[in-house]
Parts: C-alpha cells; sequence; structure tokens
C-alpha cells in the first residue's frame, strides 16, 4: 500500500470529512417539492373525508334530481 492511498483512507474517515456542511444541508427545491406534496396528500384526504365521511349524509345526487 503506497503512502498517498494511506493518506486518501484517513482522509476518509477522518471526523472533519464526515462534518461536510454542504453534505448536511438541503436543496431549496426538496423543501419546495415536500411542501406541494404535502398540500396534495392534505386535500386528498379532505376530498375523502368530504366525499366518504359523515359530512357525505348531506350531499344530494345531481342525477336524482332530475327526472327525465
Amino acid at each position: 500500500m503506497s503512502v498517498e492511498s494511506c493518506d486518501a483512507t484517513r482522509h476518509l474517515h477522518s471526523p472533519s470529512a464526515s462534518m461536510d456542511p454542504t453534505a448536511t444541508t438541503s436543496s431549496p427545491a426538496l423543501s419546495v417539492a415536500l411542501a406541494v406534496l404535502a398540500v396534495l396528500l392534505s386535500l386528498t384526504g379532505f376530498g375523502v373525508y368530504q366525499a366518504f365521511g359523515p359530512p357525505s349524509k348531506g350531499l344530494t345526487d345531481p342525477f336524482d334530481d332530475h327526472d327525465d
């Protein structure tokens, strides 16, 4: 094993390499994507609750209202 490969291996396992601040920060695009995903899931859940939960008892069928 050469001296250069030992230095490279030591650098990979040094505490300063694992504490790299650029490795722990998330990109703004990821934050926006997660926020959009959370909003879409919330609206989907609310829609399912409105359609099939207790509020659905007050819904009427528009096709039943029209006698053809």
